[in-house]
């Protein structure tokens, strides 16, 4: 029988009661309104507030405090991007009842980009690319660290654990590991540390009805780094003619030469390893990690 590998389960269970308990504790002017679950996540448990609101909540100890710093960052990084986020209106405490940071914040109704088939996700291309241009500033000393994202992906343990997911690939895992080896290895981002989304693939970017782009969201992986990581996102979300569309866009930016995507490539293929692999439970997420993989594979290793 094949291993089942599920998204990794909650440390304190996120109940519509206990969210109405935080809700008349904190914040009682909302406790009234209508709760509905909304999504259950990697790291969050989401919940409807009436028809405008939504309520965040961390489900994983290890993952908390990535709550913590989109509720302080994301308010002053909104200010300048191109797309809505969703900045929280009311940043709940911990308490005996829940030990972690909780937020409301404005809700979208929008698409998630895994829930529309892939083709009809190019007209958010150009959106995209503009948005990452104007996250993509200089971050100051202060911005949070995130031990897995943004970083330079040419160190020993991110080599092995990347072989050691490409060891389960099967028949592809000779053809990923040369795309590995020879894009992982492209020279170092040499640029100051930019602002990074860090998760941005299918289901936290937003699509109006007309595929084009609407917000961005969860925020929790936001830190500073080589803008490589976000840049994935082409092989994460588009296909050829949408990636083609979104590398022309952004490589408007001089900042972005070939060595970004080679690394791009990198970042994409070692992300769809962990959505492909980390995620029978979530099949969006699992469908947005196969898209990643059979998109580096359609390119030669010298793809720059």
């Amino acid at each position: 029988m094949a291993c089942v590998a599920n998204i990794p389960s909650a440390d304190w269970p996120v109940t519509p009661e206990l969210v109405r308990e935080l809700l008349s504790d904190q914040c009682p002017d909302l406790a009234d309104l209508e709760l509905q679950p909304f999504a259950h996540g990697w790291d969050n448990e989401m919940f409807r507030l009436g028809d405008t609101l939504l309520a965040r909540f961390p489900r994983r100890e290890a993952t908390a405090v990535l709550l913590e710093h989109e509720a302080r960052w994301l308010p002053t990084l909104a200010n300048h991007l191109t797309t809505w986020t969703p900045r929280p209106i009311f940043v709940g405490r911990p308490t005996s009842a829940f030990p972690w940071t909780w937020t409301i914040a404005p809700f979208l109704a929008a698409r998630a980009a895994a829930a529309v088939p892939v083709p009809e996700r190019t007209p958010a291309a150009e959106d995209l690319a503009d948005f990452f241009g104007s996250l993509h500033l200089a971050a100051p000393l202060g911005a949070p660290v995130n031990p897995v994202r943004g970083m330079a992906l040419d160190q020993p343990a991110i080599h092995a654990r990347v072989l050691e997911r490409l060891a389960r690939e099967g028949g592809r895992s000779g053809a990923l590991a040369e795309r590995w080896h020879a894009w992982s290895r492209a020279p170092e981002w040499e640029g100051p540390d930019v602002w990074l989304h860090g998760d941005a693939h299918a289901l936290n970017v937003l699509l109006t009805d007309t595929g084009r782009l609407a917000g961005v969201v969860d925020w929790g992986d936001i830190t500073s780094g080589d803008p490589a990581c976000d840049l994935a996102a082409g092989w994460l979300i588009f296909d050829e003619e949408g990636r083609r569309r979104f590398v022309a866009r952004c490589s408007l930016n001089p900042a972005y030469d070939e060595h970004v995507w080679a690394r791009a490539r990198a970042w994409a293929l070692q992300l769809g390893l962990i959505l492909a692999q980390q995620a029978d439970d979530q099949p969006l997420l699992r469908a947005t990690g196969e898209l990643a993989l059979a998109n580096v594979l359609a390119e030669t290793p010298e793809a720059r």
